[in-house]
């Protein structure tokens, strides 16, 4: 027997779960941090603050009994169920008790103040989301429930937010002074991941519909796709201003349309280009796997090759063509950011200029609503493409 596998044996008869052994080390780690940075401005360096620092002393030891319990249930194997209430105990825990320590930090009456979460407070909440995503998995959510879970998700994070519970954070306090930049610049970013996954299944669909046909065509288009998909995005930008600026100098209406050198136009044009490749490939492999025996089965009902193409062939190759999909979103979503170095507009605005000005916050509230997009947009794909197929997680 080896090592590991002794290891493995030792730990099973022990009753320690495994990735709960992670979970609770980061939840250790997590606790052992600073859970809150405090600044007297928004430019002065930051102030560490633990628990015991940050929070009223019934607060911080209420923390620490939620910690501990979540950091022991995750370490042994307990019930599903159990696990799931200890991951939503503790993200609840952790979002009220945040916005709290901004309260209690935060001198009355100051407007200059900012605190912000610190780095213990990021490694509880990622310690809490992988306890919450393997109960989920352990309990075999159907994709309706997730849905569900989600947009229950949803409702809180929106109810915790109108509460003003968050108003003492600093990332709520940039957003107060930028709400219409704010919401101008999320149109602009769904504008940009939306439109371009429009315009790669309109074109990329068809396309590998086309070079699954003609297996001569196949590594040509996929080939040239790969060649794009290597360049990095900044070039590709780049790349892409000349001729675009030459378009709008020299075709007329095309300025009118949106169409120059730098803005949305060159971003647009990029993020269609990479989504491209995960279209066109999924599109197919997903045809490439329909079983012989159905189109056979579909060619002597006396179907034409449209038919067959509608009827038999995308249908059972849905499944792949929505995990393309799915990768070019949230690809898409991320990438998205990119485009405020051309002045394509998106969150990237807010991370940038927090770059710029050395505003963390700044760079935060850019930040957590493209990585919230990119997982609800995950999550809902993820459960469509079981709703195809009949499967479960």
């Amino acid at each position: 027997m080896t090592a590991s596998a002794v290891r493995t044996a030792r730990l099973a008869s022990l009753g320690v779960d495994k990735l709960g052994v992670v979970v609770a080390a980061l939840i250790a780690i997590g606790a052992g941090s600073p859970f809150v940075v405090f600044r007297a401005n928004r430019i002065v360096a930051g102030e560490a603050r633990a628990f015991h620092e940050a929070l009223p002393l019934p607060l911080a030891a209420a923390l620490v009994a939620v910690v501990l319990g979540a950091a022991l249930i995750a370490l042994f194997r307990t019930p599903e169920r159990l696990r799931l209430v200890a991951a939503i105990v503790m993200a609840l825990a952790l979002a009220f008790l945040v916005g709290a320590a901004a309260d209690h930090l935060t001198p009355p009456g100051n407007r200059y103040a900012r605190v912000a979460p610190a780095s213990g407070f990021w490694v509880l909440t990622f310690a809490t989301t992988i306890l919450f995503a393997d109960s989920v998995v352990r309990l075999r959510l159907g994709p309706l429930a997730r849905i569900l879970a989600l947009t229950i998700g949803a409702a809180v994070f929106a109810l915790v937010l109108w509460s003003g519970i968050w108003n003492g954070l600093s990332i709520l306090k940039e957003y107060a002074t930028r709400s219409d930049v704010f919401w101008r610049e999320a149109g602009a970013h769904m504008m940009l991941a939306l439109g371009s996954l429009a315009a790669a299944v309109v074109v990329g669909l068809p396309l590998g519909i086309v070079i699954e046909r003609k297996a001569s065509l196949r590594a040509p288009v996929l080939n040239t796709l790969n060649a794009v998909q290597t360049i990095p995005s900044i070039a590709l930008f780049g790349i892409l201003i000349g001729p675009l600026g030459w378009l709008a100098a020299h075709v007329p209406g095309a300025a009118a349309l949106g169409i120059r050198g730098i803005g949305m136009a060159p971003a647009f044009i990029a993020l269609f280009l990479y989504s491209l490749l995960p279209m066109v490939a999924n599109t197919v492999v997903g045809l490439t796997q329909v079983p012989r025996d159905a189109v056979e089965a579909a060619r002597g009902m006396g179907m034409t090759d449209r038919q067959r193409l509608v009827s038999v062939e995308l249908p059972l190759a849905l499944p792949v063509i929505l995990t393309g999909v799915r990768i070019v979103l949230v690809q898409n979503i991320g990438l998205a950011t990119i485009a405020a170095l051309i002045g394509g507009g998106g969150f990237g605005v807010f991370v940038f200029l927090g770059i710029g000005q050395t505003a963390p916050d700044l760079i935060l509230l850019g930040a957590v609503p493209t990585v919230l997009l990119a997982f609800a947009a995950a999550v809902v794909l993820d459960a469509a493409v079981d709703l195809v197929t009949g499967a479960r997680p």
